[in-house]
């Protein structure tokens, strides 16, 4: 089964279970002025509830869509989003604000992550046809 990335869970390194929520996407030029693909989620453990924009550099992505020949979607920025919080909470790195931004190489990983997992459900369809 395909991992959601609207609606998940992560298990933090200290051992709680957040639940992930995205809220909405949006070109972060009309709000903040940057060039970015801003993705807002909601977070929460228990008790504990917090707000978290992961912001997408809009230049890393045209670079990551021109070397992977994929075309820019928000589909794709979703998906980056969601493995950026899946890192974010699991290794509870930047965890200390509520906007992050991740790095080329972060990018790159997740890409390859996103693109493997689609040849694998594609692969898994075609035997069970």
């Amino acid at each position: 089964m395909r991992e959601q990335p609207r609606q998940f869970q992560v298990t933090d390194p200290f051992g709680r279970r957040w639940e992930v929520e995205f809220r909405w996407l949006q070109n972060a030029i009309s709000i903040r002025h940057a060039d970015t693909v801003d993705l807002k989620y909601y977070i929460s453990a228990g008790e504990e509830r917090r707000e978290l924009v992961v912001a997408l550099p809009h230049p890393l992505l045209l670079k990551l869509c021109a070397e992977r020949g994929r075309t820019l979607t928000d589909a794709w920025c979703l998906r980056l989003g969601a493995a950026h919080v899946r890192h974010m909470i699991s290794t509870w790195a930047d965890m200390d604000g509520t906007l992050a931004e991740p790095g080329a190489a972060e990018l790159a990983v997740y890409s390859a992550e996103i693109e493997a997992a689609g040849d694998a459900a594609r692969e898994l369809a075609a035997r069970t046809r």
